[in-house]
């Protein structure tokens, strides 16, 4: 490693170009590189709510509808709109009044059903289906043309719309999220930091190794959106520690009197890739434990920020070194005081305390425990985006004019007999909540005949194979009520038709809720495992992982108790992200403090001087870094629209906090309480067992020593 770290300092020249050329192909890579804002798009495909999907694919050729509510309309005007929606590319039907009968014949010859269904007083409705999936180009450019089409009274609803909305707002709001992370990070490193100039370099490594990152996204053919709103303030959150443990690595090396600083540099970058590379492993294997969520987001979001985390340390121990070398003069002049000093008194005080700190610690798990296992989350995203979007302010009309929350389908087969189809609809008719039953079936009675339905809707309802049922909910997406109708609904269908489906938003909302819960789950374990093996490989230790784990879930477990207490509900996706990132952060911190606390207790030194020590020499580092993470997530939360992404960042920013907490008080307890369970039971350390016992003894040594001293004065 000394040999690679004196060759980045000769090549910092060649390394900046190389880096700044790389940027060419990396701006090619991003924009290459699709965008899915389609959350339901990521549940696995072998579910049946997912097969269904496909089936009204290939055999229906549409994968995505819409409500269009229509205020204050003429039939004739709404006539026209329908025949201009109709001619929209990738709109493959539209269904209203005229679609039955023409609409100058009285409404009352329909079935009460489909008069209920499609208008009420002067607010009518229209489905509109279309020929690609939710969230295709296809899709989103014809909800685009219709919404030019429309005028002020109509409102177009649906998950395509939803999705459309989101992908507009997310790609407005990222560069603000990027450029208010920099900006409260910057001002945060430019008082904590001892020059003005250093932060620019650190973020400006960051932001080398986030471009290499996004860039090489294009490899997966597509990132959710989730993942690039959020990716580059995570990766800058995560990795900004590596370029502080960096700088300050430098800066010990001149004070030791290296005066080469081309040699201290060498020195730097060999002492902090030895220190960070346990952290960014750890860091790298809480990401990698999100690819075994068989909700595929976690695949998506799992392999980008794994990747991050390996493009910041490459760039911390190669791009910033260089750049800090190349303009070394300019860095110079900016020094100043920082605002944190180096911590003297303070490490004595926790060190003088640590039987308090560590009661603390149990008196807290319990709660903090609890309120996670009671933290409320929510599934339906579309509930809480802004209300001045189109698709919010469609589902709010939707649900005062027409008391729908939620339109899902049933694929049945097509041949069961009318009789058999007439049974199953009546009994669905009954299930509480439902609004109404639309099909070609559901259509045919006594007062409307099978050959009034006309031949074209015949067939678009209609397969070889399958026949099918639209059903109309007064329940919301992800409520309680609607996931016990889909159970009921699904009982009765398969009840009739054993190869039947439930498909929709509201049913694979409902199997993402079963199948995250699961997933949380196998997450924890696996990220906990791996955190688990790491830390016991790379401290050499049976006792430490154990300590450290302890340390970093108590943290998790207060951060995301908090809302069990206070009531607030959060994304679904809260757990997961937020473990996984506060262990990636926690673990580099803890790691940093226990390495010093072991090497100080090698050297000879006492477990409470060896608690200090490690302290003093970490503590600013943990606050500095912790205070970035905070500011860069904090200012996101407080400039972004969308819920998800808004709840997600104000959780990462009070767990850095807590974080920074739990490591500067609670883990230095841990060093004192179990000090002798940890040398037994680390390689390398059983010898501070003889070396206690050698600074008893002379201690005692001394204490006799004062004793005749005084018994001979008194003598005297």
């Amino acid at each position: 490693m000394k040999y690679l770290s004196k060759a980045i300092v000769k090549s910092r020249f060649i390394i900046l170009i190389a880096s700044i050329a790389l940027m060419i192909p990396c701006f090619a890579g991003m924009a290459a590189t699709r965008v899915n804002y389609d959350i339901l798009s990521y549940l696995p495909g072998e579910i049946e709510t997912m097969k269904g999907q496909d089936i009204l694919m290939d055999q229906f050729g549409t994968g995505a509808y819409s409500l269009f509510v229509v205020e204050g309309m003429a039939d004739k005007d709404i006539a026209a709109l329908k025949a201009e929606v109709e001619k929209v590319e990738h709109v493959k039907k539209v269904i209203w009044y005229d679609t039955f009968m023409d609409y100058t014949v009285p409404k009352e010859m329909l079935p009460d059903e489909i008069q209920e269904a499609l208008g009420k007083g002067d607010t009518q409705l229209m489905f509109i289906i279309f020929d690609e999936t939710t969230s295709s180009d296809g899709t989103m450019e014809a909800i685009t043309n219709i919404r030019k089409i429309a005028n002020e009274k109509c409102f177009l609803s649906g998950m395509a719309a939803i999705v459309l909305d989101t992908k507009n707002l997310t790609e407005k709001e990222t560069p603000i999220y990027v450029g208010m992370a920099v900006l409260l990070a910057t001002i945060v490193l430019s008082l904590t930091m001892d020059s003005y100039l250093i932060p620019f370099f650190f973020l400006a490594s960051i932001g080398i190794a986030i471009m290499f990152n996004m860039g090489t996204n294009i490899f997966l053919g597509q990132i959710s959106f989730l993942t690039k709103s959020l990716s580059a303030v995570l990766q800058l959150g995560v990795t900004l520690d590596y370029s502080i443990f960096l700088w300050h690595s430098y800066q010990e090396e001149i004070e030791k009197g290296e005066e080469n600083k081309k040699e201290a540099m060498a020195n730097a970058i060999t002492a902090t890739f030895q220190s960070v590379l346990g952290s960014s492993i750890t860091t790298i294997a809480g990401f990698v434990a999100l690819c075994f969520m068989s909700f595929t987001i976690g695949l998506d979001l799992g392999i980008v920020m794994a990747k991050g985390v390996i493009f910041g340390v490459i760039s911390c121990v190669t791009v910033l070194p260089s750049m800090i070398i190349v303009f070394d003069r300019i860095i110079e002049k900016t020094k100043h005081k920082p605002v944190v000093q180096e911590f003297v008194k303070t490490p004595r005080w926790i060190s003088k305390h640590a039987l308090v700190f560590g009661l603390i610690f149990l008196c807290l798990l319990p709660p903090a425990i609890w309120g996670y296992k009671h933290t409320a989350v929510y599934y339906d995203l579309s509930e809480t985006l802004p209300e001045n979007l189109s698709s919010r302010q469609a589902m709010i009309e939707l649900e005062k004019n027409f008391e729908t929350n939620t339109t899902y389908m049933i694929l049945a087969d097509a041949d069961i007999d009318t009789a058999t189809m007439q049974g199953m609809i009546g009994e669905l008719k009954k299930v509480k909540g439902v609004d109404g039953v639309l099909g070609v079936e559901a259509l045919i009675g006594p007062t409307f005949p099978k050959e009034m339905i006309p031949a074209k809707l015949r067939e678009e309802l209609t397969s070889d194979d399958y026949q099918m049922l639209m059903i109309t909910s007064k329940y919301k997406t992800a409520s309680d009520e609607v996931n016990a109708q889909i159970e009921s609904i699904n009982e009765i269908v398969k009840r009739y038709d054993s190869g039947a489906m439930v498909v929709g938003e509201a049913p694979c909302t409902k199997d993402l809720i079963n199948i995250t819960a699961k997933d949380f789950q196998t997450v924890s374990i696996v990220s906990i495992g791996c955190v688990f093996l790491i830390i016991a490989l790379v401290m050499k230790s049976i006792s430490l992982p154990f300590i450290l784990v302890a340390v970093i879930e108590f943290a998790i477990f207060i951060n995301m108790g908090i809302p069990g207490f206070t009531g607030t509900v959060i994304p679904f996706i809260s757990s997961v992200v937020i473990g996984t990132i506060q262990l990636g952060a926690t673990v580099d911190y803890a790691i940093l403090m226990t390495t010093r606390y072991c090497k100080e207790r090698k050297d000879g030194q006492s477990k409470k001087q060896a608690t200090r020590i490690a302290l003093s020499t970490s503590m600013k580092s943990v606050i500095v870094s912790a205070l970035s993470f905070f500011a860069a997530t904090f200012g996101v939360g407080l400039v972004s629209s969308v819920d998800m992404i808004g709840s997600l960042c104000f959780l990462m920013a009070r767990g850095a906090l807590i974080s920074m907490a739990v490591v500067i008080l609670v883990l230095p307890s841990m060093y004192m309480i179990f000090d002798g369970l940890i040398i037994r039971s680390t390689w390398g350390m059983r010898e501070c067992i003889r070396m206690d016992k050698d600074r008893k003894n002379q201690d005692k040594k001394q204490d006799n020593d004062q004793k005749h001293k005084l018994v001979h004065f008194k003598a005297v």
